[in-house]
């Protein structure tokens, strides 16, 4: 009567290390799986600064007359600035930034780690500031101006579309505005209309607005020119 031959020592360390591959080669598995998706030889997208691969779609009327394109201050170049150079570079925000730097918030703002700003155009801050009056807040009245500018800040970075989804909104002064949907953008405070909304800075979404909020009164006589 034969018997099966016996594995040798040498057999037996031959089958272990073939099991232990094989384990060795189970357990990668789902971690090789998990790191890679579809094509393995398509390297994944570069996100910009932003967090997005997208350019970022600004939306308005006044979004055709501002840099587009590969023009200097396009919005896909000043998605990947932080917000205080990204304000340089639109035209129409020369006052708001004068402001914000004269005030000292600009330099806040940088290193905040996300903010939404409701940026007056020139011509806005024009229609509510005689020439005179503007200058005395500028030179002297900086706590009067701050607490005008904190009526056009909001903390977190919000696109327009989830601004008018919550309704309302709660400002840097601690005041609660309504915000509603227009056909092309959207209305904050039944007073400012985004005229062009969804710039993205590293750390910003700046929605350019037709009018200026906060509590100072109007003393522009109809002639006043702030633009830069």
């Amino acid at each position: 009567m034969s018997h099966p031959a016996l594995p040798t020592a040498r057999n037996a360390r031959t089958r272990h290390r073939a099991l232990g591959y094989l384990t060795l080669a189970a357990l990668l598995l789902p971690t090789t799986a998990a790191c890679t998706s579809g094509d393995t030889d398509t390297p994944p997208k570069p996100a910009t600064a932003a967090g997005s691969a997208a350019t970022p779609h600004v939306t308005g009327p006044l979004c055709a007359a501002l840099p587009t394109g590969t023009d200097p201050g396009n919005p896909a170049f000043l998605a990947g600035q932080p917000v205080d150079a990204a304000l340089q570079w639109i035209p129409t925000l020369t006052t708001f930034e004068a402001a914000l730097r004269t005030t000292g918030l600009l330099t806040e703002l940088d290193t905040t780690d996300g903010i939404t700003l409701l940026a007056p155009s020139d011509d806005a801050f024009a229609a509510k500031f005689s020439d005179d009056n503007w200058d005395e807040l500028m030179a002297r009245h900086h706590d009067d101006l701050r607490a005008l500018l904190k009526a056009h800040l909001i903390t977190g970075t919000h696109p327009l579309d989830e601004l008018t989804d919550a309704g309302t909104t709660t400002t840097a002064d601690g005041t609660t505005i309504t915000v509603t949907r227009t056909p092309d953008t959207a209305r904050f405070a039944d007073r400012a209309e985004a005229v062009c909304g969804d710039y993205q800075a590293t750390n910003a979404r700046i929605h350019i607005v037709n009018a200026v909020l906060g509590t100072l009164p109007t003393t522009a006589d109809g002639n006043g020119h702030r633009a830069h």
